[in-house]
């Protein structure tokens, strides 16, 4: 796999022997969210002409911040990034670095979550600080429609058959956008959202999630819940097991929400045939997540080793069981591509 080619042939999801992972985090802020940062600020300065002197603020439990972070460094934009206790230290070290100011809310919302709170918070900021703007990644169309020319275009121009694309929901941009644009070239090609154990953005029952990525405590705007033909919601205890896996078996390091996808993966992959074109879409590297999903005390400090499922295997264990099997972990681009 290479920076110029990011599709990952990943065997050992029996039946299937087509399944392509885009790799979304070599970019330089470390994720998907780099698109859709360009577009919310190029969004801003559309709509408000240039930005000097204006406070760009933002929510965001890590990826997104770091991206905005990096633009408004390049822009002279101030930029502030509304965390939580969820977000990823490394990544809200690395806002800082760029320049960017955290600001952490500790208390839970109405649904056990953060984003109510986040959003309370930024409103306040916007009633105190005339000069302040939100680029509202939950609601801006600019967020969805990115990923409908890009992200989908990037996919397209691969491929000449898709089936199926496994896509994480947290804002809802990366899934609708990619829905929209790929529908237009694979018009039977089916949707499967994965969002996370706890979230409500499907109409799920409230819980608590350790893990920032995927899932809301509150659904966001930007989200049509008839869009995807399935829906998996996926305990964080097999978003780790996974990343691990995927980690020893490829040496791929991944964050949690391809974790999440993953598990999606193997879970709905007895239901196909094998023959079908598959693709996931892995939102961003694992470098700001060794402090939490690769870290055994974080796991178990947060009782995530047996929660729902079977253990999560010890990093100081024996190793996971590989995902190549007799196959080998090769970047081998055919069946349908192009």
């Amino acid at each position: 796999m290479t920076t110029s080619d990011p599709f990952l042939q990943l065997p050992g999801f029996a039946p299937l022997s087509r399944l392509y992972l885009k790799v979304e985090g070599l970019n330089v802020a470390g994720s998907i969210k780099l698109k859709t940062a360009k577009a919310l600020v190029a969004s801003a300065e559309w709509a408000h002409g240039p930005l000097a002197g204006r406070h760009l603020v933002e929510s965001s439990s890590g990826n997104l911040g770091v991206a905005l972070a990096s633009i408004c460094a390049s822009r002279g934009y101030p930029f502030t990034c509304v965390a939580d206790p969820n977000s990823n230290e490394g990544a809200l070290a690395t806002i800082r670095a760029f320049g960017g100011f955290v600001d952490i809310v500790t208390e839970r919302d109405a649904n056990g979550g953060y984003l109510g709170t986040r959003l309370a918070r930024i409103s306040s900021i916007l009633d105190t600080d005339p000069s302040s703007l939100w680029l509202n990644q939950y609601a801006n169309p600019a967020n969805p429609r990115v990923h409908e020319e890009l992200t989908a275009r990037e996919i397209c121009d691969r491929f000449s058959r898709l089936d199926y694309l496994f896509v994480g929901v947290g804002t809802g941009g990366t899934m609708m956008g990619c829905a929209r644009g790929l529908r237009r070239k694979f018009p039977r090609v089916r949707i499967v959202a994965v969002d996370a154990a706890g979230s409500v953005t499907f109409g799920g029952p409230p819980a608590t999630r350790r893990i920032p990525g995927l899932g809301a405590s509150r659904k966001p705007e930007n989200v049509d819940p008839s869009v995807p033909d399935d829906i998996i919601h996926v305990p964080e205890w097999s978003a780790i097991s996974e990343c691990r896996r995927l980690a020893r078996a490829t040496g791929l390091l991944a964050g949690g929400s391809t974790g999440s996808v993953l598990a999606a993966l193997r879970q709905y992959a007895p239901r196909l045939s094998g023959s079908e074109v598959v693709i996931a879409i892995s939102p961003d590297g694992g470098q700001p997540y060794l402090k939490s999903v690769y870290d055994d005390d974080w796991v178990t400090r947060h009782s995530l080793w047996t929660a729902a499922g079977p253990p999560v295997e010890s990093l100081a264990g024996p190793p996971v069981e590989s995902l190549a099997g007799d196959q080998g972990a090769g970047e081998q681009l055919e069946g349908g591509v192009r």
